[in-house]
């Protein structure tokens, strides 16, 4: 009991770890058009769709007997045509964010070895730290993964706290005025990244020795971590920077924490900042790295000996190296469909996955076949709104706050 005990706080963790990314950072930035009301139910929606498809993700991985990733799963339950849906979006996804992972914690590296040690590292080095520090963690499975995830999260927590500490008192009420509900459109597809957790599923499983009962307590609280830390964060940067600001900081590109230190005059914050972004980033780097070893060695059939675990290791982090190198902007132009990639894996999959459950006391009635046709119109609306933000479509509705 005290084993399980401690492998479910340690798989809370994994979930909020997986969630939380450095794209919390621009969370209130694009959020910043819409104002705070109509952001916060647009976190309270995408939350819930993604507990629920969470949930049929769950449900069908239990379903399947042995220890399944979510090519068997979508094997067993839609046949070919499911599997290699799956393999596509699932590279696409993880790969894209290994890389981007990798690529932004390359300068961070650097800095921090320029500053403690006053190297200047030569620009080919940086992008290796992340996959040989910490990401060798990965050889040693889930538990290894467990007891460096939890250390990082306690960064990520106390330079969380570190940001925030002296926030409060500079937020001024008259900023939670602003309300712009047809704005919010834009912010939709990072909001659905950023709640995006389900690729650790299958090794939580495993971890949690298919307890259901456990698991879907985890889902709930892991999930819900992240979400109240969203709303605080959300919070304190639209109390204190004004609109102006915060367009101004999407224009350039810049992240929340920009404009909030130039309003506080606390240059700290960037400093902080930077520690916030690191720990994100290698918190989330750990669970999604975790996820794609799982899931290769299940596609691939590899054995669970040190050279099954060893090729795994190679499979999960030489792509992203080698794009990182060759055709860095080929990954980004694919990660900036990140939130269509996760409409459908994560939503669009798991409820097809549901659907072909056979004798499920739920999915088999009425109630259980609507609620995963509700769930697929959903979030195949939410993979158009994603394309046709992308294409520019939508830069109407902003255009009047950029123009200020």
């Amino acid at each position: 009991m005290l084993r399980i005990s401690n492998n479910f706080f340690g798989a809370i963790l994994l979930i909020s770890g997986t969630t939380i990314g450095a794209g919390m950072l621009a969370l209130p930035v694009v959020t910043s058009f819409s104002g705070f009301l109509p952001s916060t139910l647009v976190f309270l929606f995408i939350w819930a769709l993604m507990l629920v498809t969470a949930y049929f993700f769950l449900d069908v991985n239990l379903s399947v007997k042995g220890e399944p990733n979510l090519i068997s799963m979508a094997g067993r339950t839609m046949g070919l045509p499911g599997k290699t849906v799956s393999w596509i979006f699932y590279l696409l996804l993880l790969y894209a964010l290994l890389a981007a992972y990798i690529a932004a914690s390359a300068p961070l590296f650097a800095r921090g070895v320029q500053y403690i040690l006053g190297w200047d590292l030569p620009c080919w080095l940086p992008p290796f730290f992340l996959p040989i520090v910490f990401g060798t963690v990965i050889y040693f499975g889930t538990k290894g993964v467990d007891y460096a995830n939890r250390l990082l999260m306690l960064g990520l927590v106390l330079s969380y706290v570190l940001i925030v500490l002296f926030v409060p008192a500079h937020i001024e009420s008259a900023n939670f005025t602003h309300v712009d509900f047809a704005a919010s459109l834009l912010s939709i597809p990072i909001v659905l990244t950023s709640f995006g957790f389900h690729i650790i599923i299958p090794s939580l499983t495993t971890y949690l020795e298919h307890n259901k009962k456990l698991l879907k307590k985890a889902l709930l609280i892991g999930s819900l971590i992240p979400f109240v830390i969203y709303i605080i964060w959300q919070v304190l940067v639209l109390g204190v920077v004004p609109l102006s600001l915060l367009s101004q900081a999407w224009v350039e590109g810049a992240s929340a924490t920009d404009p909030l230190a130039q309003v506080l005059g606390m240059g700290w914050i960037k400093v902080a900042a930077r520690f916030f972004s690191f720990f994100a980033i290698v918190t989330s780097f750990l669970g999604v790295s975790l996820s794609l070893s799982d899931f290769l060695k299940d596609g691939c059939k590899l054995k669970k000996t040190w050279e099954g675990r060893l090729f795994a290791y190679g499979l999960t982090f030489i792509p992203p190296i080698v794009f990182v190198f060759t055709c860095r902007r080929g990954f980004y132009l694919a990660l900036e469909y990140a939130g269509a990639f996760v409409a459908i894996l994560l939503g669009v999959i798991p409820a097809a996955m549901a659907w072909k459950l056979k004798g499920h006391p739920f999915y088999s009635c009425w109630k259980g076949k609507a609620l995963i046709i509700l769930v697929i119109l959903v979030c195949l609306s939410l993979v158009l709104v994603d394309i046709v933000e992308k294409r520019g479509l939508l830069q109407g509705l902003v255009q009047d706050y950029i123009a200020r």
